[in-house]
Parts: structure tokens; sequence; C-alpha cells
């Protein structure tokens, strides 16, 4: 299968998802800790079910590392280097928070880089998609499909768009110093989105985060001409398993900046 062929399946499975997202997000919303003390719904782990499922069916010689899989001690063979990364719902804070600020993040990595990428709005239906050196796009709830790309940055008048539920003084020292012209608070893979799309210039994370947080973030900007690499300038790193897949710090950005 080609990868715009699959790419279209990967949008239809994370809808399927998200329809069942909303169907927990419009009734009452029970929380459980994980063993990091994150939070976890039933939401987590239903959607995760299903795509893992899809992406079996799709894809059955391709190894799925989930976020709810790994928690409950599912760990594939990645070391061939392609496998799928998924977050069935990233941004669980803020689906407690019922903010709309939540996504379904589903990645295709090869040779441990993205290559593929879908970040799914369950409130909005937008879906931000998008193949590395074939570009991005964002599909509506109905199908339609518009073109995004990064943009070129202004050194002088940047936007930076930052975590909503994950500031922290390394945070606030980073951006105290960087001096944007324009701050942005998001929630989950949306921030990735911004950049991808043109209306940030600078994402930047110093908190943990794993790589089902990251992987189609990441593929979505890099298709529409942004980059992202660690804090320090080398390139980010994939297929961490041995470090129970976290991420350190990272810059995601537009060109220019």
């Amino acid at each position: 299968m080609d990868k715009q062929s699959l790419l279209n399946e990967i949008i239809q499975i994370a809808r399927e998802a998200s329809t069942i997202i909303l169907k927990y997000y419009d009734g009452e919303i029970a929380v459980d800790d994980k063993s990091d003390g994150s939070p976890v719904t039933a939401a987590d782990r239903a959607a995760d079910a299903h795509i893992v499922a899809g992406l079996k069916k799709l894809t059955p010689d391709i190894p799925v590392i989930s976020e709810e899989g790994f928690a409950a001690g599912s760990n594939p063979d990645i070391s061939g280097g392609t496998y799928w990364l998924v977050d069935p719902l990233d941004g669980t804070k803020e689906f407690i928070k019922r903010n709309g600020d939540f996504t379904v993040n589903i990645a295709l990595l090869e040779k441990f880089e993205p290559v593929l990428g879908v970040v799914l709005t369950p409130v909005t239906g937008l879906a931000s998609a998008g193949i590395v050196g074939e570009g991005a796009f964002d599909e509506d709830a109905d199908g339609k499909r518009t073109t995004i790309a990064a943009r070129q940055a202004d050194p002088d008048r940047l936007t930076v768009v930052a975590s909503r539920s994950h500031r922290s003084p390394e945070l606030e020292e980073y951006l105290a110093e960087l001096k944007p012209a324009e701050e942005i608070s998001r929630g989950s893979a949306l921030k990735f989105c911004l950049v991808a799309r043109g209306e940030a210039d600078l994402y930047p994370r110093v908190g943990p985060t794993c790589e089902w947080d990251t992987a189609a973030g990441q593929a979505v900007l890099l298709a529409a001409g942004g980059s992202m690499t660690a804090f320090d300038g080398t390139p980010f790193r994939y297929g961490k398993a041995d470090e129970r897949f976290l991420n350190g710090m990272f810059v995601a950005k537009g060109p220019g900046v």
C-alpha cells in the first residue's frame, strides 16, 4: 500500500477512535491513576484498543507501541526501526477538564524517524495529517482538505506556543530570554499543528514527554516544512525502548527560527 492510501486509512481509524472518545466525553468521566501518577480514563483505553486492532489488521507485520498498551506491559520488538506510535488520547488532563484541547495521535516511523502522522481533534473533527517529503494538510469533519505549511519566521516577532498544563520555571525562564511577541497556550499535540499551520513559529518543550506524545505531531510538522531537534540542536531520537520511550527536551519550529 502506498503512503497516501495508508494515510487515508489512518485518518479513518483516528476518526473512529474519536467517535468512541466523544461518547465518554459527553458522559461522566471516571479517572484512574497510572503507576507514574498520570491520569487515565476509560476513553483512553477504549480508543487505544480500537486503534491498535485497526493497525494490526491494516499492517499486520508492523509492530505497534501505544501509550496504554505499553502501560499494560505490551512492548513488541521494534529493533527493525519501522513501527507505529499511538497516543489514543493525548491531553487526558484537558479531556478531564472538558476544554477540547485533546487529540488522537497516530504516527508511522521508519528507520526510527516519523514519516507519516495524523493528529485529530475529536471535538472539532479537524485532522492534521502529513507525509514527510510529500506535504501536509488539514481535513475538516466533512472531509474537505486544505494544504498547510509552516511559515517563514520573523526573528523579531516570534509567536511561541507552549503547554497549557505543563508550565515550569525552566519554560518561563526560556520564554523570558526569548522575548516573543506573542505567546499561545494549548494542550496536547495541537501545539505542533499550530507551527505546521503557520499560526506559530516555535514550540519549546522542557518538561517530560514520551515518544507517542510527539511522533505524529512531528511528522505533520516535518511534512509542512518545519523541523524539530533536541534543545541542544542535535537530532531528536526515537526508539528509546530501554528508556521507557521517554523524550528529552526539544524545540519544534518553522523555518527561519
